[in-house]
């Protein structure tokens, strides 16, 4: 299935619209990446383990996304857009919210 966050695909016409779909997934991080990401936020650096989470977070939702608009028939999803939150009591969780135009295109 072709996905992107533009609203045409080159060299394909949209030939049928089924609406938008949306996906999301929360996820979780341990006291452990908490106790290492709070070293990088005094010393400086990235933090490794936080950006893992984020991309398992991503991917999941882009498959869920993909996995609903095929459900409809689609075989395309277009104008996909992510969104990112922290949410929980101490901001402990990572919500990925995707969303985007389940279409066929010939």
């Amino acid at each position: 299935m072709i996905a992107t966050t533009t609203p045409t695909i080159e060299g394909h016409t949209i030939t049928k619209y089924y609406g938008v779909v949306t996906s999301e997934v929360i996820i979780g991080a341990n006291f452990i990446k908490d106790l290492v990401a709070s070293f990088h936020d005094v010393f400086g650096g990235r933090s490794r383990d936080y950006e893992q989470v984020l991309a398992e977070a991503k991917e999941s939702a882009m498959q869920e996304l993909q996995q609903r608009a095929g459900q409809l028939g689609a075989n395309a999803v277009v104008g996909i857009d992510f969104d990112y939150e922290t949410i929980g009591q101490s901001a402990s969780m990572l919500m990925v919210a995707c969303s985007g135009t389940a279409v066929t295109i010939d």
